[in-house]
């Protein structure tokens, strides 16, 4: 994915917008009756290495649109037991997505998942279609029908922990009426891509921009594709040869790898690349922050001013998973506002309202309006290190190699390592991870995958009151503007 802090590289992205509307010209070409001149012509665009490039930076700007990451992460987090939010105007969706009451008519599904995301696999099956007629070196073709390949695989994989499957349109020219793969067409797609994909990648910190795809960020995917799937050993095994690339590490500093100034570190695997204006800012701050806040002791680096906005929306942690820190210790708590003084210089405690402490992991002090420049994880080194010993321990129960890589995240964390007599059997491990894993990834938009692969997402859901919760909110419904459009697609039972 482009580099967000490359002034070239989002030139290309804006370009390769005007260059997919032109490919995309029906009535209004025949109206006017015109063919643009040049290498942009429609004629043209897809024989020349700055076309093909522009197309393809089109399929990533799809898939990383980080504006709506606020939605992806909320969507996936207030439908869980870790999220909460009162408030404003997008508190109209999200209380659907709290109280369980979402249907086919919910905007977000439409505007946040599907359609982008089928744009960028609209834009990556033209890459590939194209490729061949590029006037570009051989090294360049394989590297671009790679990036291709995997950013559509990537987006089925995305598309598939919603939806289920969903139609597969591998051309640009695939019929508007199409069916739904099956579960197994689906899952065999996305691992066939992206192991298809991943020989010509360039190796990790090789890529020729920061998150442009790279053998490690495909390894990565896929990995997390066998774990959400259950598929253990291979789970095990891609995570393995992740951590063999012997690239990526901890950061040292969990409060301060999600900075600014650290943007690029060895633990980002794949990441929403974020700068401070419109089009590209990271807007998950201005819905965390709290009434009038302005600083704190806790965070006493983060200073409010006049150019940041703060919604009326209020993104909240709920109590339940914020009291089962160990706020003294561990230092992922830092960054969950539990006191502040707001800017009356009045202290204000968190704490005394329920489901009311904030997530500020994307502060950035820069930030203008509602644009913070902190790029959203999408996957870490720490998921990988945790996807393995989860693997390992569905596979054999706990076992020492599992704790070890539990352990290197929970050092970094500053927490006593868990030992065999911790783990007593795969239920306490396969528990004890579950948890580590909510401690480590709040606010990155993990949490309901990994409840649904525990079997808890909706017992969960249940226990907290929300009593129509029911199998069929495992999965979201398909957007009812996309059954109306293509009726061969079938909605998911019960909506």
């Amino acid at each position: 994915m482009f580099n967000s802090k490359n002034a070239f590289m989002q030139k290309l992205i804006i370009l390769s917008f005007i260059i997919v509307s032109l490919l995309g010209q029906t009535a209004c070409e025949k109206a006017l009756d015109v063919t643009p001149p040049g290498e942009f012509a429609p004629g043209n665009v897809l024989t020349t290495d700055k076309g093909i490039r522009s197309v393809l930076f089109s399929a990533y700007a799809g898939i990383q649109n980080p504006t709506p990451s606020r939605y992806l992460i909320n969507n996936a987090e207030v439908t869980t037991d870790v999220g909460y939010n009162t408030g404003g105007a997008e508190n109209l969706t999200l209380s659907q997505l709290i109280n369980f009451t979402w249907d086919a008519s919910l905007g977000t599904l439409q505007a946040d998942v599907w359609a982008p995301t089928y744009r960028t696999i609209r834009d990556a099956n033209i890459v590939l279609e194209n490729i061949a007629n590029v006037n570009t070196t051989d090294a360049n073709k394989k590297l671009y029908a790679a990036e291709a390949r995997f950013l559509r695989a990537y987006g089925y994989d995305l598309l598939y922990k919603w939806f289920g499957p969903v139609p597969l349109r591998t051309s640009s020219t695939s019929e508007a009426t199409l069916a739904r793969a099956t579960d197994e067409q689906m899952k065999a797609f996305i691992e066939a891509e992206l192991t298809a994909a991943t020989t010509d990648l360039p190796d990790p910190g090789k890529e020729e921009a920061f998150a442009r795809a790279n053998k490690g960020m495909a390894a990565s995917v896929l990995a997390k594709f066998y774990l959400n799937t259950k598929q253990w050993q291979k789970a095990a095994d891609a995570s393995r040869q992740v951590m063999n690339y012997n690239y990526y590490q901890l950061f040292p500093a969990y409060q301060n790898m999600f900075r600014v100034e650290n943007e690029g570190n060895k633990e980002m695997i794949m990441v929403h690349p974020c700068r401070n204006q419109d089009g590209f800012g990271n807007w998950y701050t201005a819905g965390a922050l709290p009434p009038g806040f302005k600083t704190s002791a806790q965070v006493p680096e983060f200073v409010w001013t006049t150019a940041m906005a703060n919604f009326a929306t209020q993104y909240r942690m709920r109590s339940g998973f914020t009291n089962t820190f160990d706020t003294i210790n561990d230092k992922r708590a830092i960054l969950l506002l539990r006191h502040y003084t707001n800017t009356n210089n009045v202290a204000v405690n968190l704490l005394a309202t329920a489901d009311n402490v904030r997530s500020l992991k994307y502060w950035d002090n820069a930030t203008v309006g509602n644009h913070s420049g902190n790029d959203v994880p999408i996957i870490r080194y720490a998921d990988i290190l945790l996807s393995r010993a989860e693997a390992l321990n569905e596979l054999s129960g706990p076992t020492q190699e599992a704790l070890d890589l539990i352990n290197q995240v929970r050092a970094r964390a500053g927490i006593a390592n868990l030992s065999l007599t911790d783990a007593t059997s795969k239920e306490v491990l396969r528990d004890l991870i579950l948890r580590e894993r909510a401690w480590e990834f709040y606010s990155e938009g993990l949490r309901r995958e990994d409840l649904l692969r525990h079997n808890k997402f909706i017992s969960s859901a249940i226990t907290r009151g929300v009593t129509v919760a029911a199998d069929k909110h495992k999965l979201f419904p398909i957007p009812q503007t996309e059954i109306d459009a293509n009726p061969a697609c079938k909605q998911n039972e019960g909506y």
